[in-house]
């Protein structure tokens, strides 16, 4: 007997361009690139089944983000927020802070050059 049958996608000129923006940018979290993938791969007409195999990933995976992206459309695929204490510092300055630890253990190294 056959499973469920999954809902359609059906996307946007718009969507499709971000779907496949997310898919390709560097920058992108991979987590969001797959949940593109598998949005798209749906849109094509593929079953969960299918989608799951390709992408290799389980297909309570694939129904998540189907169900998702009918839901909520683009918004439903970008990371929530998560629960707890949020960060004390920004990213710029952990990057910062990481650039002056290097430079600083770079000098101490240079200055220890010849003692033993």
């Amino acid at each position: 007997m056959p499973g469920p049958v999954a809902v359609s996608i059906e996307l946007s000129a718009s969507e499709r361009e971000q779907l496949v923006s997310w898919t390709h940018r560097r920058s992108s979290a991979q987590a969001l690139a797959l949940r593109s993938k598998i949005v798209l791969a749906c849109a094509g007409g593929l079953s969960n089944a299918e989608v799951a195999a390709r992408l290799r990933v389980t297909p309570g995976t694939v129904t998540r983000w189907r169900g998702r992206f009918v839901a909520q459309r683009l918004e439903g695929l970008v990371d929530e927020p998560r629960p707890g204490r949020p960060s004390s510092i920004l990213l710029d300055q952990v990057e910062d802070v990481l650039v002056e630890d290097v430079l600083v253990e770079e000098i101490s190294i240079d200055g220890m050059c010849g003692v033993y």
